[in-house]
């Protein structure tokens, strides 16, 4: 049977390539769209077991087409598509529930073996720029000299903030509620003695933290 796909591009001809990458396999390409607001409206109508949305598009952005789609059809499984490898773009997509990250460099047998792996509900492939974000977002800390005493729930706070998540973004990648957040948000702050966290962040990016 093949899968169903929606690719949701604000460039015509990034969509007319990939569908021509697409030509001669299993997938089946049921709807464009070309921004954010018409991607979720496309996912309501045709209902598709993928969507390839790219990261950056007009009028609502692909990752916040891609909370929407999550929330209201959690059966459509999506693949975010960037020009950018950039780890903030990917750990924000990881957050809100993509299944893998893609460059637009990909190769074909690349996005063909994505769009499989995601129709089957398995996530980014082991060493793929996903798959690095996320181990990075979950690995135990490093003692170091100058390294404050945090909780291990801290640390993995911390370590998201270096990645520019949002506090909705990290309560939804390590599944505990926004005030939650917020209160590890102010210890790790007040621990690291900063200001706010656009310090903090400065302060685990040059730890390599992120």
């Amino acid at each position: 049977m093949a899968i169903r796909l929606m690719i949701a591009d604000d460039h015509q001809v990034v969509r007319s390539g990939l569908m021509c990458l697409l030509e001669g396999s299993e997938v089946e390409v049921v709807a464009e769209a070309a921004d954010g607001n018409q991607a979720v409206e496309k996912v309501r109508e045709v209902q598709p077991d993928v969507v390839l949305m790219d990261v950056r598009m007009p009028e609502a952005d692909g990752l916040e087409a891609l909370e929407k789609i999550r929330e209201e059809q959690p059966d459509t499984r999506v693949i975010m598509l960037s020009t950018y490898d950039n780890p903030t773009y990917i750990a924000r997509s990881v957050a809100l529930g993509a299944y893998d990250f893609l460059s637009k460099e990909c190769t074909r047998a690349e996005l063909l073996n994505s769009i499989q792996r995601t129709a089957e509900g398995r996530k980014s492939e082991a060493g793929s720029a996903m798959d690095r974000v996320v181990n990075a977002m979950r690995k135990r800390p490093v003692p170091s000299e100058d390294m404050p005493t945090l909780t291990r729930r801290e640390h993995q706070v911390l370590r998201h903030l270096a990645l520019g998540l949002s506090n909705r973004e990290i309560g939804r990648s390590l599944e505990i509620s926004v005030e939650t957040v917020k209160e590890h948000v102010q210890n790790v702050l007040r621990k690291l003695n900063v200001g706010d966290r656009t310090e903090a962040a400065v302060w685990a990016v040059r730890r390599g933290m992120a």
